[in-house]
Formats: C-alpha cells, structure tokens, sequence
C-alpha cells in the first residue's frame, strides 16, 4: 500500500496524468463517460470509453508510487495469479456495474487464459462500491465468500448477468444462495463474516485507496503504472499487458 504522507501527492499525479492523456485524446473523462459506469447518482453511458493512458509522461519515482499499490500478498484471496507475475492489473469494481459485468464476462477469462495461468499477469481486485446498498451489500459478501477461498467463484456468479441496479438482486437472501452455488461451505461463517465490522473496514479501505487516486467511475484499472478506464476491448487490454511485460523485462536486463 501506498503510505499515507504520499496518498496526497499520487492522487495528483494520476490526475494529472489522467488529464494530459484527455488533451491528447487518449481517453475519456473518469466522471462516468463512456465505459465506466459514472457516479452513484449517473446512470451509465451506453458506449464504451476510449483507452486510458499516459504513463510514458512520468518520473520514475511517480511510477514507483502507483506500483507500490500492488499488494502482491501470496494469501490474498481476491487476487489471482503468480505474486512475482511481472504484470499487476488493479481493478476497482461494483458488482451492480454493468459495464464491470461486461469485462467480467468478456474480458477476464480471456487475460485469464493468456497471461495469468502462464504466469504473466496478476489480477488484484478492489471493491469500490458507487451504486448505494446492494453494491456495499455485495462487496462485503465478495469479502465474506474469500474467506473461505471462494471470492472469484462468487465474482463470477455475480457477474454472470446484467442485473438492474437497486432492484433486490443482491438482497441478502440472493447473496446466501449465490455464496451457496459459488461452493461457500460454511454459511453461517459466511453470514458472520458479511456482517462483519472486518468486511466492512476491508471495502472501506479498497475504497479509499481508489478515491485517492481520483476513481470516480467503474470499472478502473492500474496496469502496473498505467491506468486504464472502463470496459475497453479486450485488445486494449492485452496490447497494454504485452508493453508492460516487455517493460518489466527490458528492466531485468
């Protein structure tokens, strides 16, 4: 993590970085515009953002900032992939974001294949939860259901369909029988666990640390240093993966 006396400081540079990539055209603004979901108060746009980019314009002390974001903890149960993988995508999602759905469905297994079962890439997950009380609801039953090593199990059932927002989709009663089929042995623990003041320090935290860097819509991604907005192409996203590996090894050399 990030430590406190720099969160400051590293907001600014990503929002600089963010803004200079907007003169170039480069991507859309964070605020709900194309394929990220907006705010909790925006409906979402209904085409996909352009690419997110612009990390060449950085020091290397300022890269280093953002990097130190990855967690690279072995137990994470909310990440995927090797710790030392030399690729880390950073997601900041809302299970109720249709748009984070999409990358779910459509991208993930594709990365999944290609980069983290070969030991390419590591996935590490953020909740950050914009759309009111299903979206905490969920995110602290994500929690819950990693706890029992079943997080990405729950993930996908959750991000199985599109779902309307709000609508009781993630009601308690629905987030127990998706923990269920998700494999959860222990429901009660499960209950617990979601109810938690622990599960709800934890969303906090992934929250914070996205709201520091300036996140304001879903999804948002950190690609080692290189921020990503919104459900772009799954090319986008094995293009930036491809860089940022032959970057990571031309540094070994």
């Amino acid at each position: 993590m990030i430590s406190a006396n720099n969160r400051k400081k590293t907001t600014v540079i990503v929002i600089l970085v963010l803004i200079a990539a907007l003169a170039l055209g480069s991507l859309s603004a964070l605020a709900g515009l194309g394929g990220g979901s907006g705010s909790g108060n925006d409906a979402a746009a209904d085409v996909d953002s352009d690419s997110g980019s612009g990390s060449e314009d950085l020091t290397s002390e300022q890269k280093q900032q953002l990097l130190s974001l990855q967690r690279r903890d072995a137990g994470d149960p909310m990440a995927m992939g090797e710790k030392d993988a030399p690729v880390t995508l950073i997601e900041y999602s809302d299970f109720q974001c249709p748009f984070c759905g999409k990358f779910a469905r459509d991208t993930k297994p594709e990365l999944v294949k290609k980069y983290v079962d070969k030991g390419v890439l590591r996935i590490e997950w953020r909740n950050f939860p914009i759309f009111g009380g299903e979206s905490e609801a969920s995110a602290k039953a994500g929690w819950a259901a990693g706890q029992q090593g079943r997080f990405w199990q729950f993930h996908d059932l959750a991000y199985g369909k599109e779902r309307k927002k709000n609508s009781g989709e993630f009601a308690e009663g629905k987030l127990i029988a998706m923990a269920e089929e998700a494999g959860v042995k222990d429901i009660g623990k499960f209950k617990k666990d979601m109810d938690s003041k622990a599960a709800a320090e934890a969303v906090q935290q992934d929250s914070v640390e996205g709201q520091n860097l300036g996140v304001t819509s879903t999804p948002a991604f950190l690609i080692n240093s290189t921020p990503v907005l919104g459900a772009q192409p799954t090319e986008v996203f094995t293009e930036m993966v491809e860089e940022a590996r032959k970057a990571a090894e031309a540094k070994k050399q």
